[in-house]
């Protein structure tokens, strides 16, 4: 007997999505505003549910009996601190015992006729790339919470904008299609990259079509400003931008162009999780779709409110592959839950603050490469382009920290001892500063190449 083919419409229940996920604006009079209660009372059951599921999963499965966390016997929210954790080692572990896609989906390609699915891939910056498969579902409803960061964050429906990520196995450029076109009613260009479409054309089509957003990385906006300005325009004025909802620095980012630029945090297998709101007063987690814990990057142990840590991320909304208790390894904090100005009692977070996983010890201090580009562009020469190299030398480790600065070369060495004596004084070890002319950090930022800028390199294994 033949499969029944379902269409992608056809295998969503559209009521029951928009019902469980309200999309912009009707989320912000709706669940944006639910009483601590509710919220609880919503993600308790839909955990219940969720963990049940995830069990029926061979790689969760095996770890759940491992543990001995039963699923069924979640009781309270506090219940999910017994459920073991994973990191993306796991994930590595699971794919090269089960290629190609691991044991930790809930679903498989032969079942694609009746479950419509797309597989992406992970950017690799911390290793090897991993597969996601996302259902029709799970691509509808991660678009609603991309929609209302959006939203959030300035763009209407009807506006025109740019999207120029870049279109690959990587998730972000078709999340941000599908957000903009199916759940927010836009008007897309799909430029891509510059390699894709010019910095210039770029730039011409944004001024021609009036674009109120760009969508891209923050540094690859900053560029497009500096473009701008080569050809004589005004980012400021000659411009229809009226948001930057760009990965990048918020306040670099609106002193150059003018808009409002929010923070927001979100990764590959689960798209987006939290958003800032105009009171700035934290990330915003979008709770009837997520669950999200501070732990020790090192042991695992759950971090008081407050205390910086590794997220530790379950979902609560998908039906391919599961993210329950995914120690993500990004570094945040989490905030005692409390009414934002804004009016929402959801929890919020710190936004990102490095990798729990680029920790590199260097003398006895722990030191988080993100940290070092932070410090370094304290410095009043420094740009915005920094990157960070571990290397072995004279046996110890060392790290260089590169970074961009538009003086001239013959002010290169004083403004290096400047960063280096800055680094020493903050951090209480010596690091070795490297200052470079705009532009040579391109091939290790991939900026032109890359969905996600990488800003760190291990090379103490390679020589």
């Amino acid at each position: 007997m033949a499969r029944k083919l379902n269409r992608p419409h056809q295998a969503v229940d559209y009521n029951a999505l928009t019902e469980a996920f309200p999309p912009p604006p009707d989320y912000f009079e709706s669940a944006w505003l639910d009483e601590p209660e509710q919220i609880e009372a919503k993600q308790l059951e839909r955990l219940k549910a969720r963990a049940v599921k995830a069990g029926r999963v061979p790689f969760f499965r095996d770890r759940f009996v491992a543990a001995g966390f039963d699923p069924r016997k979640i009781e309270t929210l506090e219940d999910l601190w017994r459920a073991p954790s994973y990191t993306v080692d796991d994930i590595r572990e699971s794919i090269e015992s089960h290629p190609p896609f691991g044991d930790y989906q809930a679903v498989t390609p032969d079942m694609a006729q009746e479950q419509p699915m797309r597989v992406f891939m992970s950017g690799g910056t911390t290793g090897k790339s991993r597969p996601t498969l996302y259902t029709a579902w799970d691509r509808e409803a991660g678009a609603i919470l991309g929609a209302r960061g959006l939203y959030l964050h300035g763009i209407r429906p009807g506006d025109t904008v740019i999207n120029a990520w870049a279109y690959s196995t990587h998730n972000g450029a078709f999340h941000f299609d599908e957000v903009l076109y199916r759940w927010l009613n836009c008007v897309v260009l799909t430029t891509g990259t510059g390699n894709v479409t010019s910095s210039r054309r770029q730039i011409e089509l944004a001024r021609q079509y009036a674009a109120t957003a760009i969508l891209t990385t923050g540094d690859y906006m900053l560029h497009l400003a500096e473009v701008a300005q080569e050809m004589g325009l005004d980012p400021k004025a000659d411009f229809n931008i009226r948001a930057c909802p760009n990965i990048g620095d918020p306040k670099r980012l609106e002193e150059v162009w003018g808009a409002p630029s929010y923070q927001s945090y979100g990764f590959h297998e689960v798209q987006w999780v939290a958003i800032e709101c105009p009171a700035r007063q934290g990330l915003h987690i979008f709770e009837d779709a997520f669950i999200v814990q501070v732990v020790d990057p090192e042991s695992g142990e759950p971090m008081a409110d407050g205390e910086l840590g590794s997220l530790c991320v379950t979902e609560l909304y998908k039906t391919g592959s599961p993210q329950f208790r995914y120690n993500i390894m990004d570094l945040s904090l989490l905030h005692p839950r409390e009414q934002c100005a804004c009016g929402s009692w959801l929890r919020r977070m710190a936004p990102f603050a490095g990798r729990g996983d680029n920790m590199v010890k260097l003398r006895g201090v722990n030191i988080w490469p993100e940290a070092l580009g932070e410090l370094v562009m304290r410095h009043p020469a420094i740009g915005d382009d920094w990157f960070v190299r571990a290397v072995r030398e004279n046996d110890r480790d060392e790290m260089i920290a590169m970074a961009v600065s538009p003086a001239p070369p013959s002010e290169h060495a004083r403004i290096k001892g400047e960063v280096e004596a800055l680094l020493r004084e903050e951090l209480g070890v010596r690091i070795e500063a490297e200052i470079v002319a705009p532009g040579a950090l391109d091939a290790l930022t991939e900026i032109h190449t890359s969905a996600k800028l990488k800003r760190f390199r291990d090379e103490r294994g390679t020589r």
